[in-house]
């Protein structure tokens, strides 16, 4: 009988070389794991308590080393991704092998743009300028539909922040936002997946519901 096994990856910010290893469930169950780059200048750590994971990820896009707490259940079955905070986009992945390299792919494509771009900020304006065409045009497709774009708190005015590598969709009445990425091909086909944009804002009661 085969071992149940999860790969982990990452791109090392030293190197910029996509780094992924696969590790048994079993072996992950019992004790820590770490994946080192074979550069030797970074690694992700995976630490377990007996009752959650906290892993230890090297960014490839900011550099920093992000600290996440996840459930078993997250780190062993299934698949996922963990992002950076700085930039919004996800830069660990754990799951199963074919999954883990087709996502590390896309996040050696996005650190490489990143790169091109000038230090000094002079630049392109944004991160992939088609990418992002594409991203607004189909944004504009969505807004023509009836309701296509919406918030939770019921409002259907809304405005748009432009970002170098995101189109953030902000609600004008309770200010709640959602981030469209517009880096990737990726960015584009999920976002092609959507017939509507439900903007995450919490619905308010008036004071004679709440009473």
């Amino acid at each position: 009988m085969n071992e149940e096994m999860r790969t982990f990856g990452y791109l090392c910010p030293q190197c910029g070389k996509a780094v992924t290893a696969a590790r048994s469930v079993f072996a992950l169950e019992a004790s820590n794991a770490e994946i080192e780059c074979s550069c030797g200048e970074s690694s992700l750590r995976v630490d377990f308590d007996g009752e959650s994971y906290r892993l230890y990820v090297p960014c490839g896009l900011c550099g920093q080393i992000h600290t996440a707490v996840c459930t078993p259940e997250r780190v062993l079955t299934g698949a996922t991704a963990l992002g950076c905070a700085k930039t919004k986009q996800f830069c660990c992945f754990i799951g199963p092998e074919g999954t883990v390299e087709k996502n590390l792919r896309e996040l050696e494509i996005l650190a490489e743009k990143e790169k091109q771009q000038e230090p000094d900020g002079g630049g392109d304006a944004f991160l992939d300028s088609v990418i992002m065409y594409e991203v607004l045009s189909e944004l504009k497709e969505i807004a023509a539909r009836k309701n296509g774009i919406t918030c939770g708190c019921g409002a259907t005015q809304y405005g748009m922040e432009i970002r170098r590598s995101a189109v953030d969709l902000v609600c004008r009445h309770c200010g709640a936002k959602l981030r469209i990425p517009a880096a990737t091909d990726r960015d584009l086909d999920d976002l092609c997946c959507h017939m509507k944009l439900v903007i995450p804002g919490t619905l308010r009661q008036s004071s004679s519901e709440r009473t």
